[in-house]
């Protein structure tokens, strides 16, 4: 049973002939050659001394070869993938932090990871793309003589940590995630129950394969139900409906900000979304603003389904379902894998309709952070995980977000979730985008502050759009700051940081 629920279990599902990965412009892997090119590596890394609980490091650019790689090596080791935009401090945290046994890195690519690799004695794995190959094959070329042989050789078990990310450590050092085999198949079952996918299903990715969105809802789900996984070299808004066309994808997942990018240049890509395939659009990793939900359905002409996932949950712990079932703007679903509750302060089960902390608990959840008994005494309450999160669950059982508790803003005593006052820029003619998020005040510890990307063509005064939100909402959730940005900071991911928002545009002065 153990073995049944790895990874290389769920390759073993898709039919030998049939395409596993694909690339814009390239021929496709077949699930075939997938597995075949995983026995490979699997076999160099056990010769190489790494095995079952080796850390190996990817610093390798979005793309098919990034997820064959992802693949691969957590069918023999301890996979740990990495942003390729860190810079040289933040590698050398992440490698010392992760112990890293190796890392591999694109044939070359110059950037910082080999000049830290180099300086930490890091043995360093080259991988070479196969010219005229299928999308997504590589040879691995060792740098160097790798010491001693694999405490652990062997296939991997269920129990077994075959992907480790870190948390984004906005507010705090970053907490290492170890999610093991079992954790990533219970997750890409969950999404693959959830959206209904099977073998002809072609998901377009453009998500980083850095992150747990686009590793487990886009890659794992995809391959676990026997379908095919396009990988693009990230998101590119003026690129993807050229993608799009060419792919002719049945799916894509994204967060809110890409949704919102798109939507700008639908209208002038109408012939590239004449005749698609798309039997739905995913959006997940944080809050969809009801407004864009309704638009992307009203533009592409299918149903959105905002799901909500973390890296600690190995992505999906809620989702709205497909049609017929209801979905509603404003609401992340019903349970869609573990456990879903609401909890007090106190540890109590709140009922239907109270306001408190979601907490989870399930066969896709971690069972700790690595090395920190402090904060896994914070995170787990009587075997639920608590997730941060501040929300509600009707008695239907779907699930509505007010925010993060962290990102809440406490003007004074008085709790304003932010989400709610984007919700309302957001029904402003005037208004494409907006992000509401604390400023600090002197006497009331936090005031309200937005920012705000405008139309084309719309010139409102902060003034109106202050005024906007007073005649929908009580006085002290009004932003007593309203900026105007052409571009919203946004994190490697895609999703906008509320967290220290005013000191990066120079309000805390």
């Amino acid at each position: 049973m153990e073995r049944m629920d790895t990874l290389e279990a769920l390759l073993a599902r898709g039919r030998t002939e049939d395409v596993a990965l694909g690339a814009p412009g390239r021929q496709g892997m077949t699930y075939g050659a997938l597995r075949a090119l995983t026995a490979t590596v699997h076999e160099q890394l056990n010769a190489w001394g790494l095995g079952q609980g080796d850390r190996v490091a990817l610093v390798l650019p979005n793309g098919p070869e990034m997820a064959a790689a992802f693949l691969a090596v957590a069918s023999a080791a301890t996979t740990a993938p990495l942003n390729p935009a860190y810079r040289a401090d933040e590698l050398t945290f992440y490698l010392d932090d992760l112990k890293a046994r190796a890392l591999i890195v694109l044939e070359g690519a110059e950037g910082p990871a080999r000049e830290v690799a180099r300086a930490r004695d890091l043995p360093l794995v080259e991988l070479r793309p196969t010219q005229e190959g299928p999308a997504g094959h590589f040879t691995l070329v060792p740098g160097q003589a790798f010491p001693g042989t694999a405490l652990r050789p062997g296939p991997g078990s269920a129990d077994d940590v075959a992907l480790v990310l870190h948390t984004s450590g906005t507010t705090a050092r970053p907490k290492q995630v170890p999610l093991t085999h079992a954790n990533l198949r219970a997750s890409a079952r969950h999404i693959g129950a959830q959206l209904g996918l099977g073998s002809t299903d072609a998901c377009l990715n453009i998500m980083p394969l850095f992150h747990i969105h686009g590793l487990v809802a886009a890659v794992l789900s995809s391959l676990g139900a026997g379908g095919r996984v396009v990988c693009t070299p990230g998101f590119n808004a003026l690129r993807f409906f050229s993608w799009f066309e060419e792919v002719r994808p049945t799916w894509y997942t994204a967060v809110p900000t890409m949704h919102q990018a798109l939507l700008e240049r639908a209208h002038r890509n109408a012939d590239s979304l004449k005749g698609h395939r798309l039997r739905f659009i995913r959006s997940s990793s944080a809050s969809l603003p009801p407004q864009v939900m309704e638009e992307l359905e009203r533009v592409f002409g299918v149903p959105v389904i905002e799901s909500y996932g973390m890296t600690e949950a190995a992505h999906q712990m809620a989702s709205n379902p497909l049609p017929p079932r209801p979905r509603y703007a404003g609401s992340v679903g019903l349970a869609a894998g573990p456990e879903v509750a609401i909890m007090d302060d106190a540890g109590a089960l709140l009922p239907p309709e109270a306001l408190g902390e979601v907490v989870i608990r399930g066969p896709n959840v971690m069972s700790g952070y690595v090395n920190n008994p402090e904060a896994n005494a914070r995170a787990f309450t009587h075997g639920w995980f608590r997730t941060g999160d501040q929300g509600t669950l009707d008695a239907q059982g779907y699930l509505r977000l007010t925010g993060r508790l962290k990102e809440l803003i406490n003007r004074g005593g008085e709790k304003v979730s932010p989400l709610e006052v984007d919700t309302v820029l957001l029904d402003h003619p005037a208004v494409q985008q907006a992000v509401t998020f604390a400023l600090p005040h002197p006497k009331l510890g936090e005031d309200v502050a937005a920012a705000v990307i405008l139309r084309e063509g719309h010139t409102p005064t902060e003034r109106e759009l202050r005024d906007f939100v007073a005649s929908r909402v009580a006085d002290f959730k009004v932003p007593r700051r309203i900026v105007f940005l052409t571009e919203l900071p946004k994190g490697p991911t895609g999703k906008v940081q509320r967290i220290g928002l005013a000191e990066r545009l120079g309000l805390t002065s």
